[in-house]
């Protein structure tokens, strides 16, 4: 559902811009051929001036040929008694594969951003498969969590989400995740000093984000397809338009280099500012006060342990015992 929402976003230019025309290559199974069909048919229909083409196709080698960017939607639901190691293992077998596809024929310079969950550990997995493709080209999407933080806090101060800025998601897309309003700003001014209750932003504003997925299915009865298409739009526009002066937005990256001391070789969420080219840079000095390192630190010692539950599916990584013993699944996720 998705990618049903996002392909008519990208080909009425509401993602890449107005004027720049794109070809689409929607990567299916064999029991979704027939549906990537209608799909199609519907773009076709729709007379888009700037959709070029539309190819299908099962064989990611030949649908991620020459690719500029590679939306990375797809993952299996975890079944009846799945324990989540398990589906790290199942949904890291894709991701595997489409690494190794990428790095043989995508665009030496292809932007990828994974959405299938564990998303996190999904693009490590890919990204560690593709050696030969930039490592810091892979991203996993945050992006609909900081929507959400923005939302929260714009409510809780009768304010537009617009005069929300530098907030930052932390860590993994899980319930683990770290809402950062110690940096946020409303109208300028921190969101700790505009909002004045800590209690609030802690323990009601905090598990609020991570848990708006599961209240959304549990009203709706679905997961949140549209608003995630959104969400993919919005990272994509983040890297190609430039971030104002004074903001930032998140997106899970690897941690190489960071200036935070995260472990490094993780795929982490973190403040991030682009020039509108593609690329990004994390953004040094965000204050870390006692209550965020503790946070940031639940988060990164749960994608350690992630990884070395996909030991086996990374190259020349040492494979160790899996001790992941706590469900952290997103609701609706499972």
């Amino acid at each position: 559902m998705i990618s049903n929402h996002l392909v008519f976003m990208i080909a009425s230019g509401d993602v890449f811009g107005k004027d720049q025309p794109v070809s689409l290559s929607l990567l299916g199974s064999e029991r979704s051929r027939t549906a990537l069909e209608g799909v199609a048919m519907e773009l076709e229909d729709s007379l888009c001036p700037l959709l070029r083409e539309v190819r299908l196709g099962i064989d990611p080698r030949k649908v991620f040929r020459d690719a500029d960017w590679a939306l990375l939607i797809g993952a299996k639901p975890r079944g009846p008694g799945m324990e989540r190691r398990d589906l790290l293992d199942l949904n890291g077998q894709i991701y595997k594969e489409q690494g190794q596809a990428l790095n043989e024929v995508a665009s030496r310079n292809c932007k990828m951003l994974v959405v299938g969950n564990p998303c996190n550990t999904n693009a490590l997995i890919g990204l560690e498969n593709a050696p030969d493709l930039p490592r810091r080209n892979w991203h996993a999407l945050t992006r609909l969590d900081e929507n959400r933080a923005k939302c929260q806090l714009a409510l809780k101060a009768g304010k537009f989400y617009t005069s929300v800025t530098n907030m930052c998601i932390w860590g993994n897309h899980s319930t683990t995740q770290v809402p950062d309003f110690v940096n946020a700003k409303i109208e300028g001014v921190p969101a700790r000093e505009y909002i004045h209750d800590d209690k609030w932003l802690k323990e009601e504003f905090t598990p609020t984000v991570a848990n708006r997925g599961g209240v959304l299915i549990k009203k709706w009865g679905r997961s949140s397809a549209a608003s995630t298409a959104v969400s993919i739009a919005d990272h994509i526009r983040s890297l190609t338009q430039p971030t104002k002066e004074g903001d930032c937005f998140s997106t899970a990256v690897i941690t190489d280099g960071n200036p935070y001391g995260l472990a490094e070789g993780l795929v982490y969420s973190m403040p991030a500012r682009s020039k509108g080219d593609g690329d990004y840079e994390i953004i040094p000095g965000f204050h870390m006060n006692d209550w965020l390192i503790e946070k940031c630190k639940a988060s990164e010692d749960e994608l350690l342990k992630e990884r070395d539950c996909v030991g086996h599916l990374l190259p020349n990584a040492t494979v160790a015992q899996c001790m992941i013993t706590e469900d952290t699944m997103l609701p609706g996720e499972n």
